[in-house]
């Protein structure tokens, strides 16, 4: 009952304050005369956008190239085609829990915003993009920064920032239908509309989707549904927009990976990895029946069951002729639980008695328990700018936001129900953190030729943490950061068609909180990243090319060490230096009518400088710590390509092969060719046909045929060792589906 009040209080502030700024927002927009909506929805994501004069490597993706591949899976398969990226998907063909990493960077150090607001999760740092089901149906552009970028909201900038904007306009009225059926029972449909502009200052935009799939994997099903409702006032050059959007996901977990020698079909290191984890006959004949689609869970309820509410008030207004101001609030709930099936556990791990049944003593039991979080995100964001339409432009803007997280665990069934159980809770913390930041950029242009950009940005972040965690072991937290992130660049155009650019900046961000709860005893420290980019642009109408050169220097990244917690999660630590260092290259060329091409390829070389590695014994033995120098930085490949084919041999039809290749990635800091994942060359092809018929505005056939030669190969895994009589290695591995397809029917209407 506590949890719903403070939930109302919380509400009800946020439709106050939101209410409020609405009507004063009309009044203000009441004054002006004329529409200028088009340019007005970018404004608000302006504010954090690189630009060609910002001096920076970005790529930015319309809502046509989006709508091409959007046939169901999620938005990091949708990127995949962007420079230096590398997807994967737990159930192996793209829809429920997925994953991108940019030059090796990983989802908890990737900033994304969605029309300037945080998205990344406070806590854990990382992106549930599972979270926020077909969200790439409203999306009109996605900005992806390479590097740390521009200065933007929110924590993990550092390395790579993906910004959306759903803030679009449809000038008319229109309704739409999208369904698409595919490979593993994966059927999408969504319903989609719109009033267009009414009396020149009115629109409303909504989405109602459902996307289900059994998964290729074992029992990796989906069942996501989300809606996304969107009402906007226009008057001259000011606006007021209100989002609401919520996305609910029920997935079965598959989270645990295949062990490598099953995805592999090696029966001598399934048989080993049979014994060393004494696996009964019957549980190994499962493992051989799936093979690479193996899931370890097979308790029917073994799900992620989560719901995320999210509210956005956007507003944009022009104060006098050269100033304009950009203010958001914005409000986001969460709330849910993933459920297990435990076998063997003992009463005291969660703070119950034994159970005495005469002169027997029951102290373990089978068990299904609970996971829970309960958490709300709110505050606000805002930019000011100044163009006088002279040399120099000025925004100034920052954001503020607080995150409250309740973490607990209850256990829902038992073989023994000792006295007490019943809404038992055997641990709970909660976790607040407080995020604020400002920062100044400018552009001035010195001639026609030559510009400079700089952008300073001041960040304090609080994070605070109370109770007990999983293992019911007690965990405070109460720490502070303070951050100066400058950033500076330089941009000289040889002519309106090609320029060669420069930056330098700097990123700092705070440990995660399961850095703190792995290290009580010795607290992580921050991590800090010096990002030089150097890079020169050729474009044209038909032509484009690109060559991007960039060095990112890391004081104290944290990185795996090969040691886990207590509840078998990898741990992290600082280590003092390591680097990136590579070059983009991006080519594109319209060969004539009827032929496309596109390539992008990015070779790099990751490392530390020194690396601890640490092996934990299990058996009487002492720990064995190995030295390791210059040593390649996990999930870092030296060399990532891709690209688009596209042929167009009658108006209204295209055929695209899109090719990516991804070089070997390492599974720890060791450089253990043991402990790796195989370079990979997959190629997926897409067919659309668009075509007029009567009573239609728009109809379009598509279909999309994933890995189309049926390639076997895995992008994730995770290993650990330890020492038992010797050192043993377990790696395990995530593989993706072999030939599959989904094929689509868009109806406009």
């Amino acid at each position: 009952m506590s949890n719903f009040c403070f939930d109302c209080r919380l509400m009800r502030r946020f439709t106050f304050i939101a209410s409020a700024f609405l009507l004063l927002s009309i009044s203000a927009i009441a004054q002006e005369d004329t529409t200028k909506i088009q340019a007005l929805n970018e404004v608000v994501v302006n504010a954090t956008r690189a630009s060609v004069k910002s001096g920076m490597a970005f790529t930015t993706i319309g809502k046509q190239t989006i709508e091409k591949q959007n046939l169901g899976q999620d938005i990091p398969f949708l990127l995949n085609q962007t420079p230096s990226v590398v997807v994967t998907s737990d159930a192996g063909a793209g829809v429920g829990y997925t994953g991108i990493r940019i030059r090796g960077t990983d989802p908890t150090r990737i900033n994304v915003t969605l029309n300037g607001v945080p998205f990344n999760d406070s806590e854990s740092q990382g992106v549930f993009w599972v979270n926020m089901p077909d969200i790439a149906s409203s999306v009109a552009s996605i900005q992806i920064q390479r590097g740390v970028g521009t200065s933007t909201n929110g924590a993990g900038a550092f390395g790579a920032s993906i910004n959306v904007n759903t803030l679009q306009y449809e000038p008319e009225a229109y309704g739409e239908i999208n369904t698409s059926y595919g490979s593993f029972n994966t059927f999408k449909t969504n319903v989609m509309a719109s009033t267009g502009l009414m009396e020149n200052h009115f629109v409303i935009d909504a989405r109602l989707s459902k996307i289900t799939s059994d998964g290729w994997v074992e029992r990796a099903s989906s069942d996501l549904k989300s809606f996304y409702l969107s009402g906007g006032y226009y008057k001259n050059d000011n606006f007021v927009r209100l989002n609401v959007f919520s996305g609910q996901e029920r997935t079965y977990q598959s989270w645990y990976g295949v062990p490598e020698s099953l995805a592999n079909g090696d029966q001598a290191g399934i048989q080993s990895f049979v014994d060393r984890n004494y696996i009964d006959d019957k549980f190994k004949s499962r493992m051989l029946a799936a093979g690479r689609k193996f899931n370890w869970y097979d308790y029917e309820n073994e799900v992620d069951n989560y719901q995320q509410d999210h509210y956005q008030l956007i507003t944009s207004f022009k104060l006098g002729d050269h100033w304009r101001l950009n203010p958001t609030l914005h409000y986001t709930y969460g709330r849910g639980y993933y459920e297990q099936f435990k076998d063997g556990e003992s009463y005291s791990d969660y703070g119950l008695e034994d159970i005495i049944i005469g002169s027997e003593t029951i102290s373990e039991t089978d068990l299904v328990r609970r996971k829970w979080l309960d958490n709300h995100f709110y505050g606000g964001v805002w930019s000011l700018e100044y163009d006088p339409k002279t040399k120099v432009n000025v925004t100034i803007g920052g954001a503020m936001s607080r995150y409250e997280g309740e973490h607990f665990g209850e256990v829902v069934w038992s073989q023994f129900t000792p006295e007490g159980a019943k809404d038992h809770r055997w641990y709970e913390n909660v976790g607040v953190k407080n995020d604020f930041n400002v920062y100044a950029k400018s552009i001035y242009q010195f001639n026609s030729k030559f510009n400079s950009f700089i952008d300073l940005q001041v960040r304090a972040v609080s994070l605070d943490i109370n109770g007990t965690i999983d293992t019911r072991a007690n965990t405070d937290v109460s720490t502070n950061f303070t951050f100066f992130n400058p950033k500076v660049g330089l941009n000289y155009d040889f002519s309106a068609k090609s320029s060669l650019y420069g930056s330098f900046a700097v990123g700092n961000k705070e440990p995660s909180r399961q850095d703190f709860v792995d290290n009580v005893a010795n607290p992580p420290q921050h991590e800090n990243l010096q990002d030089l980019e150097l890079g020169f642009r050729f474009m044209e109408k038909d032509q484009l090319f690109e060559a991007n050169f960039f060095h990112m220097n890391y004081k104290n990244q944290l990185v795996l060490t090969g040691n886990v917690n207590d509840v078998g999660e990898a741990i992290r630590v600082n280590v003092p230096k390591s680097f990136r260092t590579g070059l983009e290259l991006q080519y594109g060329k319209n060969l004539g009518k009827m032929w496309k091409i596109a390539a992008n390829g990015t070779i790099s070389a990751n490392k530390i400088v020194n690396f601890e590695e640490t092996i934990v014994s299990y058996d009487s033995s002492p720990n064995i710590v190995n030295q390791f120098e210059n040593t390649a930085i996990s999930f870092s490949p030296d060399l990532i390509a891709g690209g688009v084919i596209s042929f167009l041999p009658v108006s209204g039809l295209e055929f695209s092969i899109l090719p990516k290749y991804v070089g070997k990635q390492y599974l720890d800091n060791t450089s253990n060719d043991a402990r790796s994942l195989d370079a990979f060359f997959v190629n997926n092809l897409n067919v659309i046909y668009e075509f007029k018929s009567r009573g239609f505005k728009k109809t379009s056939l598509s279909l999309l045929v994933n890995n189309l030669f049926n390639v076997q190969y895995e992008p994730n895994g995770y290993t650990y060792s330890y020492n038992y009589e010797g050192t043993i290695t377990e790696n395990f591995v995530y593989p993706q589906a072999g030939i599959n397809f989904l094929a689509a029917l868009k109806i406009r209407f």
